[in-house]
């Protein structure tokens, strides 16, 4: 992949890191609106990897390929985020969850349940649902609820590695072990979905078969227990 004068030949790189670009794509394709075209995603991807080629800097001990995942990942983030898909209100009625959540353990001392969390929105239990299927792509709303635009620009940083992943997007309200401990406390379920997600690398369709419900149930239970993860990291 280098030239006889040690730089990185470019058309080359662009060749072997083509699938890897789509790889991150996709990753973050299944969990965004429908409205977010793939190809849109690849575009950005690429963007990020040429910039990959004029920063590298091989002195700072990271190889290129750890360097151009995290520019390819941090771009697609960047161009999701200046789209501001995700609409204010969606955003205003995730912050709602996550308060009701934080009201009902408070007041019974235990998990909440879909239901009871419907009735404290006010809401039908269908429409709380559709609620949860619009706001699973919690990972980045998490970036914007971590605290000032500060804090959320250095969490999405390209040079950061966490740009898919919202459980450490939450590492933004406090340390690992306190992160462990809030997992540790969510329903079996849940918590047995984001082991699947994030530990093992299923799709929201393997782990719908596991589970023995369907892929958009596990998108509701995926952002509801980011939603009470938030809830339990912000009482902290």
């Amino acid at each position: 992949m280098y030239t006889a004068q040690g730089k990185i030949d470019r058309s080359q790189a662009v060749e072997q890191y083509l699938p890897l670009v789509r790889r991150h794509a996709l990753s973050l394709q299944v969990r965004l609106p429908a409205s977010v075209e793939l190809d849109d995603l690849i575009q950005a991807g690429m963007v990020g990897l040429l910039d990959a080629f004029n920063r590298f800097d091989a002195s700072q001990g990271a190889s290129f390929a750890t360097y151009a995942s995290q520019r390819v990942k941090g771009t697609m983030i960047d161009e999701l985020r200046s789209r501001d898909w995700l609409p204010r209100s969606v955003r205003r009625a995730s912050r709602d969850v996550d308060r009701a959540i934080q009201r009902l353990e408070h007041r019974h001392g235990r998990q909440a349940t879909d239901r009871e969390i419907a009735e404290e929105l006010d809401m039908p239990i269908d429409e709380y649902h559709r609620l949860l299927h619009d706001v699973n792509n919690g990972f980045i709303e998490a970036f914007e609820e971590s605290g000032t635009e500060d804090s959320a620009a250095s969490i999405i940083s390209a040079d950061v590695d966490t740009s898919t992943n919202p459980l450490d997007a939450l590492l933004a309200f406090g340390d690992r072990e306190q992160l462990a401990e809030a997992i540790d406390e969510l329903p079996e379920r849940e918590k047995l979905l984001l082991g699947l997600y994030y530990q093992e690398d299923l799709n929201l369709k393997e782990i719908g078969v596991v589970l023995g419900v369907s892929e958009s149930r596990v998108c509701q239970l995926h952002s509801q227990a980011v939603s009470r993860l938030r809830a339990m990291l912000t009482e902290h």
